[in-house]
């Protein structure tokens, strides 16, 4: 490999290449949190082989996956970013439509904050919290009703006297699916809200689930279908706003948000390579096995994106925020194998 030269422009931080002219170029969509990262090596990608720049679009992790199983040939797109786990669902579709094997690549992790404007006050969160401030019901004196609280002194009086409003992903992103079961299904059974959920259900755990995630539709909880820019523009026109980013797309906003701690843990990558932060993630990216040695660079490109010298603690993801993954060598040596993924557990 020719040596790598770390130069990434900042037009390649802030949006995704642009439509291909040739199919010679690789196609790759899906996770606003992944797309920084894989633009960053796109570029990287394009300086150092002999290969166009690949094409990189968002469009969520549900909607890429969606498209990496549309079917197998040149229309199709070679590469699913994914800030979530492929579903059994996903495989069913690629199945259908022939899509028989899928390599699933992990990249490295992710934390997901709670982020506020900067001049305002600083949060110290538990998911019990999130939870209480969000659900549609909550329990109160033993009683399942619709949720009353307004400010956050309603949740816990030793939080800021602010009115509860929150910017969270939309169902369509990766975000929105870790959100919900490590903050809001955390914060349900920590509440005992789960237990009072399920006796109202006659048992029925899923159906409790579901309740403990059916969030407010009065305007406090906001879904926000774009990437975490428009989260950042919803907190910059409503003071009191607190989104929910991913953790590199704060760092690189420290002069704009203040983070708050969850747990009492300040998200740092530190915290998360530690284990520390309990609402990371891990960060994926999908491939179709039968575009390898058909689609040019495609077996180059995934080489490269994993090497110690893009994904490494020392590499330029990380230096964006990415968590280095611990067991990078093992997935090293998948990709170069271009082994697929087993069936889910």
């Amino acid at each position: 490999m020719a040596s790598v030269k770390f130069t990434v422009s900042a037009l390649a931080l802030a949006a995704a290449a642009t439509a291909a002219d040739a199919r010679d170029q690789l196609q790759i969509a899906g996770s606003s949190t992944v797309l920084p990262y894989s633009t960053i090596v796109a570029e990287l990608f394009g300086e150092n082989f002999d290969f166009p720049t690949p094409v990189v679009e968002g469009g969520g992790s549900g909607a890429g996956r969606k498209k990496l199983c549309e079917g197998v040939g040149e229309t199709t797109i070679d590469i699913a970013n994914s800030s979530s786990r492929i579903k059994q669902s996903d495989i069913d579709l690629c199945t259908t439509n022939g899509v028989t094997e899928i390599m699933e690549v992990r990249i490295g992790y992710d934390g997901i904050v709670f982020a506020s404007d900067i001049n305002g006050p600083e949060f110290a969160f538990t998911p019990a919290d999130w939870f209480s401030a969000l659900a549609a019901e909550v329990v109160v004196d033993g009683a399942v009703v619709a949720n009353p609280n307004k400010s956050w002194t309603d949740i816990r009086a030793d939080l800021p006297a602010q009115d509860i409003l929150a910017f969270v992903p939309g169902t369509k992103h990766g975000t929105r699916e870790v959100f919900d079961e490590k903050v809001i299904l955390a914060g349900c059974e920590a509440t005992g809200a789960f237990e009072a959920f399920k006796t109202v259900a006659g048992g029925d755990e899923d159906a409790a689930e579901e309740k403990c995630m059916a969030l407010r539709t009065d305007g406090v909880s906001v879904d926000i279908d774009g990437d975490y820019t428009e989260t950042l523009a919803r907190v910059d026109a409503n003071k009191n706003g607190i989104g929910v980013f991913g953790l590199s797309f704060y760092q690189n906003n420290t002069d704009k948000l203040v983070v708050a701690t969850m747990d009492g843990v300040v998200p740092t990558v530190e915290a998360i390579a530690a284990g520390d932060y309990p609402v990371s993630r891990p960060l994926y990216f999908y491939v179709k096995t039968a575009h390898l040695g058909v689609i040019p660079g495609l077996q180059e490109y995934i080489d490269f994106f994993v090497s110690d010298d893009v994904a490494g603690p020392d590499g330029p993801l990380a230096e964006y925020g990415l968590v280095s993954d611990p067991e990078l060598a093992a997935t090293q040596e998948m990709v170069a194998a271009g082994t697929p993924m087993a069936p889910l557990n």
